[in-house]
């Protein structure tokens, strides 16, 4: 039976999705164990079968556009796919404790850290051709590994830890290829924990068809406004709310989880200052002295 409030949800965290171009497990998962009372497994079961549908569409865009080191694809692969699939395992046996609920909630936590680490560097992308990158093996292959491990876990990490990683890894790569690579890597990623959760997990056909009809429309409609609406404000406030579910889900009192609000939005107004001051440059020689002086 469709859940029309869960539909209602889904659509609202799409639109976020469709803008920001990442948080789609970091905040539908959270969602359905918080305001929905749906069980962890099941959540992450379901958000996993849901993304495995949605995931190719961006894949095959980048695809077409050419922002995709193949090779890169292949040995991030090759990590993440049996190491998502061991994951669903670990959810598995952490679900009689809730220790899911926890893992996702310190996989948030990573998550606004590599939101941070992201927004630091994004004024660094390179400008190398996808096809010119040489690939480091060893690394490549121990950041699909953990990351797999992570989403098959919690469902969060596909986008918004792996892509970091890739960051640090190649900074010669533009931001386009950037996300080109990740989203391709995404998909086998995703359909192999979708798969597990499917044989071991707590799949809810229910749940994945009310995520479906509300998501696909929003992440369209997020889409077609991402270029009118401020980039920057809006992946603050996600970063704010991706915080302060990782608080709930870790149990955080409300003493805790307002001050690291409170801190938190006073880090992102600090750096908007500074990045509008690096922006604006230093003021011309001529207007800041007299005719005198001249």
């Amino acid at each position: 039976m469709i859940d029309l409030a869960l539909v209602g949800g889904s659509f609202l965290v799409a639109i976020v999705v469709g803008l920001t171009g990442m948080g789609g497990g970091a905040l539908m998962t959270p969602m359905m164990m918080l305001f929905f009372n749906v069980p962890p497994l099941a959540a992450v079961s379901s958000d996993l079968v849901a993304s495995a549908v949605m995931k190719p569409v961006g894949g095959f865009v980048h695809l077409r556009r050419g922002t995709v080191n193949l090779r890169l694809v292949g040995w991030l692969c090759a990590g993440s796919v049996p190491a998502a699939f061991c994951g669903v395992f670990l959810a598995r046996a952490f679900a009689v404790s809730d220790a899911v609920k926890y893992a996702l909630g310190v996989a948030l936590l990573l998550a606004v850290a590599g939101m941070a680490v992201k927004a630091l560097l994004g004024g660094r992308g390179g400008t190398a051709s996808a096809h010119d990158i040489v690939v480091r093996p060893i690394p490549t292959l121990l950041v699909g590994m953990v990351g797999g491990l992570v989403v098959g876990v919690s469902s969060v990490g596909s986008g918004s830890l792996i892509i970091v990683a890739l960051l640090a890894l190649y900074p010669a790569l533009k931001a386009n290829q950037l996300v080109g690579t990740d989203l391709v890597q995404a998909v086998p990623l995703v359909a192999a924990a979708a798969l597990g959760h499917l044989l071991f997990g707590d799949f809810q056909l229910h749940l994945t068809v009310s995520l479906l009809i509300g998501s696909l429309p929003g992440v369209y409609l997020g889409a077609r406004i991402s270029s009118r609406a401020p980039g920057g404000l809006i992946r603050a406030l996600l970063a704010i709310v991706l915080l302060a579910s990782a608080l709930k889900l870790l149990d955080a009192g409300n003493a805790v989880t307002v001050g690291a609000l409170a801190a938190a939005t006073a880090v992102i107004v600090a750096g908007w200052r500074v990045r509008r001051r690096r922006a604006a440059g230093p003021a011309e020689p001529d207007a800041a002295m007299s005719p005198a002086a001249r």
